[in-house]
């Protein structure tokens, strides 16, 4: 947590952010500072769910894995049934939640067919905002990554290294690298983000609620991020 960083935030009202970057940007890690520091905020991670059905090897998990394998987005259709049945499963469908989406949507079909539901319940997204972060630190960042597959912890060899090298901190069993945490694979997953961001950037920026973040780590990126949320909806 940042040094400027030191009491926990109250929202004065319902907050619904969706956090946007590419893969490696850090959207995981602002997502559980913002958890630590918001104690209404509650939060969803389309990567999480898809982790989670891939170990279980589901019908959907099974499927998705293919897909990220090769460094592709998933379809439309497969990521929108998947996230819109756990919001309302979570009862997030409702006027005074206050929620974080990390991930989703990432097309602006997804956007629009996210919108339709969340305005049938008066429970639209109120906040957008990228999280910039240039591309040759991305890289560098996933060339170091490695983690714990059954809990999800991350570790990085630069600036978050495990006590023990290659095994995790908490049950000490070995960490490993994810399929898709190569340079090359990992190069092909921005080219396609870049595709898709741009128009849901300006699918979001006509909606009024959009705001970009930028930044080279997480300690610069957090305070302005924060800042960004206090100043619109607490104190």
């Amino acid at each position: 947590m940042p040094a400027n960083v030191k009491h926990a935030t109250h929202l004065l009202k319902p907050l619904r952010l969706l956090l946007l970057g590419a893969p490696g940007s850090g959207k995981g890690t602002q997502t559980s500072r913002l958890l630590k520091q918001i104690p209404q905020l509650t939060s969803i991670s389309s990567g999480d769910i898809l982790r989670q059905e891939i170990k279980s090897e589901s019908t959907l998990g099974r499927e998705a894995a293919t897909y990220i394998a090769q460094g592709k987005l998933l379809p439309d259709d497969l990521i929108t049934r998947l996230i819109t049945f756990r919001l309302s499963a979570l009862g997030w469908l409702k006027p005074s939640a206050t929620w974080l989406l990390d991930g989703f949507p990432r097309t602006t079909a997804q956007a629009s067919a996210l919108d339709e539901l969340l305005k049938q319940h008066d429970a639209s997204l109120n906040l957008v905002v990228e999280l910039d972060v240039p591309e040759c630190t991305i890289l560098e960042r996933i060339e170091n990554r490695f983690v714990h597959v059954s809990s999800g912890r991350v570790y990085n060899l630069q600036y978050n290294p495990p006590k023990i090298p290659g095994l995790d901190d908490i049950t000490g069993e070995p960490l490993t690298k994810r399929l898709d945490d190569t340079a090359e694979v990992f190069k092909k997953r921005l080219e396609e983000y870049n595709k898709t961001n741009e128009p849901l950037k300006e699918y979001y920026k006509n909606s009024g609620i959009f705001s970009t973040v930028s930044g080279e780590t997480s300690d610069i990126i957090f305070p302005k991020l924060l800042d960004l949320i206090t100043s619109k909806f607490g104190q």
